[in-house]
């Protein structure tokens, strides 16, 4: 139990700094913990949305959330994420698993690979065509989330590191997106899947402190340093989905 804490601690610590993270929780829950990779998922998923409460708090107080941006990606996750836990409960998932996770690698290599160079966002100056697009990268996220339990921000960070996207940008948007991502999967995993409430709940605390430690991190680190750490972790969770992807065929 002690372990699975301190697990916690660093989850949240991540998803605070970089918004990417809560794929680690899975499977300390599934080897450490005993649960099934269906339970460990809709259990993670659920402690996600507090993790998003107070990420938004934390990243709000700094200014660091653009809701021109994240209210249509948000919006797209709330309306998916309920779709993605019902397609979890239904499906061996491993094929569009493997999908994300090429596409979380990409965002990686590309982040890294760009990383002294200026972008605009992708449809700059077409602002409704823009969100659209967002709204299309919410409901992959969201949807991705409820599939897999690794959380909106393990997709929507590198989708929109992709796009053009500033990376403090795309992490404070990934903490609201927790929030809706989360609950919406959850809602989806109370009626299809198994959430284990009591280690949720000390999980939660674990998360939350981390959260707020990974939060001043964030913001004490220059752009470019910030954009190397995103395309790092994208490349480590890029690779972990594809373990877990290739390990369910």
């Amino acid at each position: 139990m002690m372990l699975l804490m301190l697990i916690a601690l660093v989850v949240g610590t991540l998803i605070g700094a970089v918004g990417v993270g809560g794929i680690l929780l899975i499977p300390a829950l599934n080897l450490i913990g005993g649960l099934s990779i269906q339970s460990a998922m809709a259990t993670a998923l659920f402690t996600f949305v507090f993790t998003g409460i107070v990420g938004t708090i934390a990243f709000m107080r700094h200014g660091s959330i653009d809701l021109r941006i994240t209210v249509p990606v948000c919006a797209g996750a709330l309306i998916s994420g309920f779709a993605g836990a019902w397609v979890n409960a239904l499906l061996n998932a491993s094929l569009l698993m493997l999908l994300l996770a090429l596409v979380v690698c990409l965002a990686g290599v590309y982040t890294l690979a760009t990383r002294g160079q200026p972008r605009r966002p992708a449809l700059h100056g077409h602002p409704g065509l823009q969100r659209a697009m967002l709204f299309g990268l919410g409901g992959v996220a969201g949807f991705g989330s409820g599939l897999t339990g690794v959380g909106g921000p393990a997709l929507s960070v590198p989708m929109m590191v992709l796009a053009g996207f500033a990376p403090l940008t795309t992490i404070g948007t990934s903490q609201v997106i927790q929030i809706l991502a989360g609950a919406s999967g959850t809602l989806g995993n109370l009626r299809f899947g198994v959430i284990d409430f009591g280690l949720a709940g000390a999980l939660v605390l674990f998360e939350l402190a981390g959260v707020m430690i990974g939060a001043r991190i964030v913001h004490a680190i220059n752009a470019q340093r910030l954009r190397f750490w995103v395309g790092v972790l994208c490349l480590a969770v890029g690779g972990g989905l594809l373990v877990k992807a290739v390990g369910g065929y």
